[in-house]
């Protein structure tokens, strides 16, 4: 179960997307269906498999499963499902020192992101113009992103991005400044192969290192300074 809303001034983010299978699925797999149909109707059976294999990998990326959050209020769940590409500290552009926990999904993932703790959003920010590969260290500071900011019940900020990689062309994030987002809450996708980071206070505990995978809003990643 996720935290109860701490300020309840707030507007509490409606959560989406919900649905198993994210309506992209039905929109970009039509084409490759109905291809699959013509080419069985035209005697083509290897060229009506593949595009068929074509739809069902469409709709496996698009899946979005319900997920077990932790009813711990000091933990920081994954934003995101993939392996974990890095732990440590970086400076942001202001200056500040964070814990960064960076997560490479890649095409076979859930692409669907969850906020990793609870918070009101604080800032919504856009940035970036290239579409490097979301495991090359430049992607980081250089490709599309969405940054959210967000403010704990604890009166600490804290941020999850979500980046672009090399095929993924396409960011989506819902939630908008003055809501509050829940832990676990899903708030949006990235299309075809990305990375989703979480920025902490640089006291903040990593429960996590490179390499290993993680499920997003299951998997806790860290906990709070001063969290047993």
């Amino acid at each position: 179960m996720n935290e109860p809303n701490p300020t309840p001034e707030a507007p509490v983010f409606t959560e989406r997307p919900t649905e198993f299978v994210i309506r992209d699925a039905f929109v970009l797999g039509v084409v490759p269906l109905a291809l699959a149909g013509v080419a069985g109707m035209a005697g083509w059976p290897i060229t009506g498999l593949a595009l068929m294999g074509l739809t069902v990998f469409v709709a496996c990326f698009f899946r979005n499963p319900p997920r077990f959050v932790p009813e711990d209020d000091d933990a920081v769940c994954a934003p995101a499902d993939g392996r974990v590409l890095e732990v440590g500290e970086v400076e942001t552009a202001n200056g500040e020192k964070m814990l960064r926990i960076g997560i490479f999904l890649s095409v076979f993932n859930v692409h669907v992101n969850r906020c990793p703790a609870s918070g009101k959003v604080v800032s919504v920010e856009r940035s970036g113009s290239k579409y490097l590969a979301a495991f090359n260290r430049k992607a980081e500071d250089l490709n599309v992103r969405c940054a959210l900011t967000l403010e704990a019940a604890n009166g600490q900020q804290f941020q999850v991005v979500q980046i672009t990689g090399l095929i993924a062309r396409r960011i989506l994030s819902f939630p908008e400044i003055g809501e509050f987002v829940r832990r676990g809450d899903r708030y949006g996708y990235i299309r075809f192969g990305s990375r989703t980071d979480v920025l902490l206070p640089v006291a903040a505990v990593a429960k996590v290192r490179p390499g290993d995978y993680v499920k997003g809003g299951e998997t806790v990643v860290a906990r709070w300074e001063g969290a047993t």
